[in-house]
């Protein structure tokens, strides 16, 4: 069980603090059933309440500060998606970011870059949906490796950047 203040990566929802454990005083709630509340990081409203027990949605803890840093390094190795068809791709992006799993963003994010990268050297734009998919495995990710490195996040990409290139 997660402790009040420990940060958390919580589905599609990212980095949430943990402000709590509660029970519910609702309708069709069994009252001894425990919610975490959560609040997502960099928000001051809003709040997430969660299933202690909830199997639907992954909830992890972050990271550590080593497992960052080793995430950035392996980031060269990590291999892109290859895949052609276009709603292929979309259900394995949605998959990827329900996993919760930071290799499973980077590798969105590096397919993305080099589907963006090749459709622009044939004078296309890059899709729609790439660049929604993009704007959440990077958001997800970066808010993970900023709160860890305690680098801002729109600072994230030429840290990454910086570091892959002194490997």
């Amino acid at each position: 069980m997660f402790e009040t203040g420990d940060y958390v990566v919580y589905g599609h929802v990212g980095i949430c603090q943990v402000k709590g454990v509660t029970t519910m005083n609702m309708d069709g709630v069994p009252r001894d059933r425990l919610y975490y509340v959560l609040q997502p990081d960099g928000k001051t409203e809003g709040t997430v309440y969660t299933p202690v027990d909830n199997m639907k949605l992954v909830l992890r803890p972050v990271m550590t500060r080593e497992e960052a840093e080793k995430l950035i390094s392996d980031i060269p190795e990590i291999d892109t998606l290859l895949i052609e068809n276009d709603k292929v791709r979309e259900t394995r992006y949605k998959e990827c970011l329900k996993s919760c799993n930071s290799r499973e963003l980077v590798r969105i994010i590096k397919t993305i870059y080099y589907r963006r990268r090749d459709r622009l050297a044939c004078g296309k734009k890059a899709t729609a949906m790439d660049e929604r998919y993009m704007k959440m495995a990077e958001d997800n990710l970066y808010s993970e490796l900023s709160l860890l490195l305690n680098i801002p996040k729109e600072n994230m990409v030429n840290y990454i950047t910086e570091k892959i290139a002194e490997a």
